[in-house]
C-alpha cells in the first residue's frame, strides 16, 4: 500500500489552453496538498516536458489549437514505450471520452469541473500509477538480485571444482540417466580408457575386472541417490596386479528439487593400500 504522502508528492502536469482552467485545477490540487505541479498552455511543450521530468500524471485537455489532446497522446506513446500513458483527459464533449480511452488515456474528468470528482479521479489514478511503478522497480531489483546470485553460484561452483581438482585425481559429473557429462583429470589414462569415450557413456564403460560386489554397492548408492564418501573399490589388472580407487559423490538437484545427476571426485589409492 501507498502512504498518503507518496501520492501527494507525485509530479503532475496540467495542460490546457485556457488560463482560467489551468489556474482552477492547480488551486484545487494545492488545496488538498499536492506539492509538485507544473502547467503549460502550449500542447507542443508537453512531450519535451514529460521527457525531462516523467510526470506521474498528465491532466490533458482535448480541445486545444495547433495540436489537440489526441495528437499529444500519440506523441507521448513514443516516450512511454511500455504502453502506459499517465494521462487523465479533460473534456466537455461526452463523445470524446471513449475515443480518448481507446487512444491510451487512463481516465477522464468532465467540464465544468466537479471538485469531488476531480480530486477522486486524480487520487485513484495516481495510486494505480505509483503502485505500477513500484512494482516495476521491485521486478527490476529482483531480476538484478537473481543475476547476482546466479553469478555468485557459478563462481562458487568454479571454486569448488577447482578445489576438488587440486585435491583429487579426477572430477566427474553424471546426468540423471547416469551418463558422464563432465570429466577432468587423468583417471581414464590410468584406466586405459579414452576420455572422449566416457562423455555420454554410463558407468558400464568402467566394468570388466572390477570387484563386482564393491561395484554393486557403489551402483546401489547412486541408484538410491545417496551421497557417499571415500568409497573404495578395486580391480585385478591383466598383469596380475591390483588397483584401488577411492571415490566420493553427491546427488545434484535443481531449484525445484528435481534430481539432475551426480558429481564427485576420485583418486587412485593403490600405493597407499599396498603399503598397508
Amino acid at each position: 500500500m501507498l502512504e498518503a504522502a507518496e501520492i501527494l508528492n507525485a509530479s503532475i502536469l496540467i495542460v490546457d489552453d485556457q488560463e482560467a482552467n489551468v489556474t482552477l485545477l492547480e488551486q484545487m490540487l494545492r488545496d488538498v496538498g499536492y506539492r509538485h505541479i507544473k502547467t503549460t498552455m502550449d500542447p507542443r511543450a508537453v512531450c519535451p516536458m514529460h521527457l525531462a521530468d516523467r510526470y506521474d500524471l498528465i491532466l490533458l485537455d482535448l480541445q486545444m489549437p495547433d495540436m489537440d489532446g489526441f495528437q499529444v497522446m500519440e506523441k507521448l506513446k513514443e516516450i512511454e514505450t511500455d504502453g502506459y500513458l499517465p494521462v487523465l483527459v479533460i473534456t466537455a464533449q461526452p463523445g470524446h471520452k471513449l475515443r480518448a480511452l481507446k487512444g491510451g488515456a487512463k481516465d477522464f474528468i468532465s467540464k465544468p469541473f466537479d471538485l469531488t470528482e476531480v480530486q477522486t479521479r486524480i487520487h485513484n489514478m495516481l495510486e494505480v500509477r505509483l503502485l505500477y511503478r513500484k512494482l516495476d522497480i521491485y521486478n527490476k531489483v529482483l531480476e538484478q538480485t537473481v543475476l547476482e546470485r546466479t553469478a555468485e553460484l557459478r563462481e562458487s561452483e568454479a571454486r569448488f571444482k577447482s578445489f576438488t581438482e587440486l585435491s583429487s585425481d579426477w572430477y566427474w559429473e553424471q546426468d540423471a540417466q547416469g551418463q558422464y557429462t563432465k570429466i577432468s583429470g587423468p583417471v581414464f589414462e590410468m584406466l586405459g580408457i579414452a576420455a572422449d569415450d566416457m562423455l555420454g557413456a554410463t558407468s558400464h564403460v568402467l566394468e570388466g575386472s572390477w570387484n563386482e560386489t564393491e561395484r554393486a554397492q557403489l551402483a546401489d548408492n547412486i541408484a538410491a541417490r545417496r551421497p557417499f564418501l571415500d568409497f573404495v573399490y578395486s580391480r585385478n589388472n591383466a598383469d596380475g596386479t591390483k588397483q584401488y580407487l577411492q571415490v566420493s559423490g553427491e546427488p545434484m538437484f535443481d531449484p525445484t528439487g528435481r534430481f539432475v545427476g551426480y558429481r564427485g571426485i576420485g583418486s587412485d589409492i593403490t600405493d597407499r593400500m599396498l603399503r598397508h
